[in-house]
């Protein structure tokens, strides 16, 4: 899982992981926030997100935003497809 895009499932807590191969392959190791689009539905949103960072690992999680998981519908165990993640700081 090195490439984008590839397809997440959305946890019960609302958040994505982005593992930690492609976190090294694009380089988010340092990165705190990120600009994210994802496709669900054939529609593709776009929002910034906090990666969340796990103690012993790359991996880095991501919650989608309360206000876009109500407009599309967006809910625990859905799949969506993570199309770009691009570091903002």
């Amino acid at each position: 899982m090195g490439a984008l895009p590839y397809v997440a499932e959305v946890y019960i807590n609302n958040q994505v992981l982005i593992p930690a191969e492609l976190v090294r392959t694009l380089g988010l190791q340092n990165a705190r926030i990120a600009c994210i689009m994802l496709e669900y539905k054939s529609v593709d949103i776009t929002f910034n997100a906090e990666l969340l960072k796990t103690r012993h690992t790359d991996s880095r999680q991501f919650t989608i935003p309360k206000s876009i998981r109500d407009k599309y519908g967006i809910t625990p165990g859905a799949k969506v497809k993570v199309k770009k993640i691009e570091a903002i700081r």
